[in-house]
């Protein structure tokens, strides 16, 4: 993609935080304390052990009262009202156990709520590092100066270097190969011509060009999206604690339940039993520890989630907006097929276009001379080599001229229909020419990740009743996508600010969920009531806004913490309720004069354990995904490694189909058709067959059932019908010419066993190979 940008970032600071055994120290110290003053009242020093507790309640009770006094300030209402009441009241009545045990409690709901807080942080460093700071200006006299970019002004002529961040939006004074990605979201370089405007963000990908201002670099786009971040962070409210929402009903009630026991009875210390019966510790303990336990385990699986707001939200979720780039998509182009004319060889096309290209920092060059490296072609160093920006590259492989990129001239009939073919699939066509004509083109394309439409269903399992993909790209590769992973809407050729609109949209209807990668997607995962970043790959700027970060390159992982924060949530809710059920039955009893304050804390305590425990459970549990076992995963690895060669086979399928198709009497027609069918029954079948026996038995366990794999198996029976089918035409030709009449028949065989075999292939890396976490997708073949 080429150079990192040039522009001097000055260095900021970074906050400094206390260390993780800093926040559980009070706990730790108030529980010391308590224990302490056991210790004196066995010991028969009893005023010396309630002077302790009477401190502990006392150490409690400060920040807890100017905590709970700042939130109703802000018109916030929780349940730290209770635990503050209790607190007072057992000072008052002298139960100071009782308001020792409850400032424990509390100091424990408290360091659980810290630790959840402390996962991670929400800022926009990252986006603001990575905006330009200083521009190169041409002056009057012809040199270059560097000036402030606050300097630059609308017309002014700039230098924008290989590998810079183009400062200002602009138009290009010669032609300019880009990568668009920040703003686009699209990861194809593109190639601007002299006179066409640029945004500001964009990266220079080939060789320096002249720029003209158009906006300063206020007005200019990448600012335009840092203030979108900037504006939608500030505007998000602030996560309601799950414990809140019950407060709502349960203060209420607990304080005209005290205050009806104290006023009936006479008696101030039955309100005060009521108050520490109603300390509200299963919303204090076992919500948090319930979403903590959450938070674990989806960090376990490659997902950090920035708080236990962000998790409760997670799992409320209805709606998810994904980002087709990066995200759907693996985000870099890769060689999908490499298409030559009659008679040509695709190894030595592909062999020529990477040689040339090793020296280029082009993104494309890049997939080109990894596929071949994949395939195992030896490249060549070249001579001579020249890059044109907007054209491609030139050089001498093994003393032969060679040039990639644009096609000039009239393309022949092949090419012709090789470009057809590449605009109807969506893909990027890079020609491959000597001096004479071109020698193939080699068709590139952004494939869908393997793991994309399983991860699609289980979302769906999950609860997320409505899934729409936003993207950049045009409509038709849009759609394509869409209609493969399986969402409910798509939004093709979409800007950031789009993006924006559409996400404030859906969250006026439900609790939304956006996913996306790079650094255009973050104003949306700010604006979003949940944005997740795919940080693996994607920019640390959408990381620095979202409210949780895939760490790993798998999107399924985005579905175990959908199930995960459900599951946790639904625990959670579970354990207060439960909790604040035996709270009341105690409340009454207590109302009754049959519970005093200190029997009370003790009988909190209990159901605070029970509740504990009931909330422990969300450390297991939840995951629809079943784990695979290593020898199955080897098996996928197997099998995966062994694709490659299927898809050349099949490469050469289609070209052998498209010979019978326009040259059924041509020479070399029947030996092409005799070499692709040895290929098939010696490579493609012995593979089918291996896979039947060995791999799907082997898959049943992690997929349900064996049925699971059934429609898999009846594909390899139609495969092995076509190949046969095929072979019974080449045994009616032992003369080695085919019939006209037996043409039809011969092509629906061909271009059938295509369709069902490359069907066959995507439904098994989808279904089956995206099930190990260590695969990686395979080559697409040429």
């Amino acid at each position: 993609m080429g150079a990192e940008p040039r522009e001097c970032v000055p260095e900021r600071p970074v906050s400094r935080r206390r260390p993780g055994w800093l926040q559980w120290s009070p706990l730790t110290l108030l529980t010391l304390a308590v224990l302490a003053g056991a210790g004196l009242w066995f010991a028969g020093l009893h005023g010396a052990a309630e002077l302790v507790w009477a401190a502990v309640t006392l150490v409690a009770l400060l920040p807890a009262l100017w905590s709970t006094l700042r939130r109703l300030w802000r018109r916030q209402f929780g349940v730290d009202v209770i635990a503050v009441l209790a607190l007072v009241g057992t000072l008052l009545v002298g139960e100071y156990l009782a308001g020792a045990v409850i400032a424990v409690m509390v100091a424990t709901g408290r360091a659980l709520e810290d630790y959840a807080q402390r996962r991670a942080s929400r800022d926009l460093r990252a986006l603001l590092e990575r905006a330009p700071r200083q521009a190169r200006r041409r002056t009057a006299g012809g040199g270059i100066e560097v000036v402030p970019l606050d300097r630059v002004a609308v017309g002014d002529r700039l230098l924008v270097g290989p590998g810079d961040v183009v400062p200002v939006d602009g138009t290009v004074e010669e032609a300019a190969t880009l990568d668009e990605s920040v703003v686009t979201g699209e990861s194809q370089l593109v190639t601007r011509a002299g006179g066409e405007q640029v945004a500001s963000g964009v990266v220079n990908a080939g060789a320096g060009f002249g720029l003209r201002a158009r906006r300063n670099a206020a007005e200019s786009t990448y600012a335009g999206i840092v203030r979108l971040a900037e504006e939608a962070t500030a505007r998000k409210a602030p996560m309601v604690r799950l414990a809140d929402r019950y407060a709502a009903a349960f203060v209420p009630f607990t304080l005209l339940l005290a205050g009806v026991a104290g006023v009936l009875s006479g008696q101030f210390l039955r309100a005060v039993a009521v108050l520490v019966v109603a300390t509200p510790c299963p919303l204090l303990l076992a919500t948090p520890i319930a979403i903590v336990s959450g938070l674990s385990r989806v960090a376990r699986r490659g997902v950090l989630v920035r708080d236990g707001g962000s998790l409760e939200l997670l799992g409320r979720a209805r709606t998810l907006l994904m980002d087709k780039t990066g995200t759907l998509t693996a985000g870099r182009p890769r060689a999908a097929e490499t298409v030559v004319p009659p008679g040509g060889d695709r190894d030595e096309v592909l062999r020529l276009a990477a040689s040339v290209e090793q020296l280029s920092p082009h993104v494309l060059a890049a997939a080109l001379v990894r596929q071949a490296h994949e395939q195992g072609l030896r490249l060549t160093e070249p001579n001579d080599v020249t890059e044109e920006p907007g054209r491609g590259v030139t050089g001498r492989v093994d003393g032969r001229l060679v040039r990639v990129g644009q096609l000039a001239g009239e393309p022949p009939e092949w090419a012709r229909r090789a470009r057809e073919r590449a605009e109807l699939a969506g893909r990027s066509t890079v020609w491959v020419s000597d001096d004479r004509s071109p020698l193939g083109a080699i068709l590139l394309e952004d494939p869908v990740r393997p793991d994309a439409r399983r991860t699609v269903r289980r979302l769906r399992e999950a609860g997320l009743g409505r899934l729409v993909m936003v993207t950049g790209d045009r409509p038709r590769t849009a759609r394509q996508v869409a209609q493969t992973v399986g969402v409910d809407d798509v939004i093709a050729q979409c800007s950031p600010q789009a993006k924006v609109a559409r996400v404030k949209e859906e969250s006026g209807r439900a609790v939304t969920v956006m996913v996306g990668d790079g650094v255009n997607d973050a104003p949306a995962l700010a604006e979003a009531h949940v944005g997740v970043a795919m940080g693996a790959t994607g920019a640390t700027a959408s990381a620095g806004v979202a409210d949780a970060v895939l760490t790993v390159d798998r999107l399924d992982r985005l579905a175990d913490a959908v199930e995960i924060a459900r599951y946790a949530r639904r625990i959670a809710v579970q354990s207060a309720a439960v909790g604040m059920g035996l709270a009341v039955v105690a409340m009454v009893v207590a109302a009754a004069g049959g519970l005093p304050p200190v029997a009370g804390a003790f009988l909190q305590e209990g159901i605070d354990v029970l509740v504990i425990l009931n909330a422990l459970r969300a450390l297991g549990g939840g995951l629809r995904r079943r784990d695979v076992p290593p020898e199955t995963r080897a098996l996928l690895d197997r099998y995966a490694g062994e694709h490659g060669g299927v898809r050349d086979v099949l490469a050469r399928l289609r070209d052998t189909a498209d010979l019978v198709a326009t040259r059924p009497d041509a020479p070399e027609c029947v030996p092409a058709l005799r070499h692709v069918h040895r290929r098939l029954v010696d490579e493609v079948l012995p593979h089918e067959v291996a896979e039947e026996r060995q791999l799907y038995p082997a898959l049943a366990g992690p997929l349900g059932s064996d049925e699971a794999t059934s429609t898999m198996s009846r594909g390899h029976v139609e495969i092995g019908r076509l190949v046969d089918r095929i072979g019974g035409h080449l045994a009616q030709n032992p003369d080695g010419r085919l019939r006209p009449d037996e043409v039809p028949d011969l092509l629906a065989a061909l271009y059938g066993l295509d369709a069902v075999l490359r069907l066959h292939l995507a439904q098994e890396e989808e279904d089956y190979f995206s099930l190990n976490p260590e695969e990686r997708p395979t080559a697409p073949g040429r």
